[in-house]
């Protein structure tokens, strides 16, 4: 009989052949009758390099494909007829092409619920982390430099600003997160209305008003078109010096060398970068030269829970696209209207459901 087959991005294992993420159940695949699955050998590592980009020669013989760290191209929409779905992992998907999913009638999906608490916590993390000065503190007690701490005091976060830009999924439970610590929150997020930004307790405010009146300035928007290099030269020279940049979102978003160069002015007073704005940064960045920034190389929210939660979240797509149904997390909704992908989900559901 045949089988719905099921590829998997090599870099869910290592070059070793041991498990990259030992915290995922392969059983709920492993079960599926009817189904199975693969690993892409040629991307058995961890790229985010532009030239990772899945070949459409290593997708023609599957029906879906869960996705980690490579991209995902318009050649690489090229499989054939049969890709149907393309899970991606996390809530990014800059490293695909959505157009190009949408006319070879695949569908793209992701994984909101696993991120939404992790990368939150990520966010209260790293602003607590910056505004204490916790790696600067680190490194006085393990250089012998006790008595130099009264040098490095912390920024106190109660009754501070914090100005968030983007609101959604993660926004949103940041906010929740963050409710303890007593800050006053502001917001800008064109998507997300009025009522719920007051169900949340959050004032909302204007793009520069955000950058103005942010002690604590926090990244959360998704990285398109309209957000590329929103927190630019002129942008940054808004805000206060005394106050902190934090980004958990895409590195693009914020203009580094701009950031390094007010960094560096002493126009702000620190940063903390999950993400940066070329992934994998080069050794000589501007940035790494600053002690005042906190580094995580894309990967604060990547714990043994996150890992595995996407998993779950992306089989279960898998499934549904396999029994014929529509999953709940698709991005590009305009698909649901193509022929193609329409006929792909009732073949799947006349051979498997």
């Amino acid at each position: 009989m045949d089988k719905f087959r099921v590829a998997l991005s090599g870099d869910f294992i290592k070059t070793d052949g041991s498990p990259a993420f030992p915290s995922i159940d392969l059983g709920p695949l492993a079960a599926e009758p009817n189904l199975e699955f693969a690993y892409l050998d040629r991307y058995r590592k961890f790229d985010v390099s532009d030239d990772a980009v899945l070949r459409p020669e290593d997708l023609a013989d599957f029906d879906a494909l869960i996705m980690y760290s490579q991209r995902f191209t318009a050649a690489s929409a090229r499989a054939g007829g049969r890709l149907a779905l393309v899970a991606r992992y996390g809530v990014g998907y800059d490293t695909v092409d959505v157009r190009a999913c949408s006319e070879a009638g695949i569908a793209l999906t992701i994984t909101p619920l696993a991120v939404r608490r992790p990368v939150a916590a990520s966010l209260v993390a790293m602003i607590l982390a910056v505004t204490g000065k916790l790696l600067i503190k680190d490194r006085l007690t393990r250089g012998g430099r006790w008595g130099e701490q009264i040098d490095h005091m912390g920024f106190g976060v109660a009754g501070r600003t914090l100005g968030m830009i983007g609101v959604g999924n993660i926004g949103a439970e940041a906010v929740r997160l963050l409710k303890p610590f007593d800050m006053e929150i502001i917001a800008h997020d064109p998507y997300v209305g009025a009522g719920k930004l007051a169900e949340l307790g959050v004032r909302p405010a204007g793009l520069e008003d955000v950058f103005r009146a942010a002690d604590v300035l926090a990244v959360c928007c998704p990285l398109n078109q309209q957000t590329h290099h929103l927190v630019d030269a002129k942008r940054l020279a808004l805000m206060k010096p005394t106050a902190y940049l934090v980004n958990i979102a895409r590195g693009p978003i914020v203009d580094q060398d701009a950031l390094a160069s007010a960094l560096k002015a002493g126009r702000l007073a620190g940063a903390a970068l999950d993400v940066l704005e070329r992934e994998p940064p080069r050794p000589d960045e501007p940035i790494f030269a600053l002690d005042n920034v906190i580094f995580s190389a894309h990967a604060l929210a990547s714990t043994d829970q996150c890992l595995a939660d996407c998993f779950t979240e992306a089989v279960r797509a898998v499934l549904d696209v396999k029994n014929g149904r529509e999953p709940r997390t698709i991005v590009n909704r305009d698909v649901l209207e193509s022929d193609r992908w329409l006929r792909k989900l009732a073949d799947c559901r006349d051979r498997f459901a």
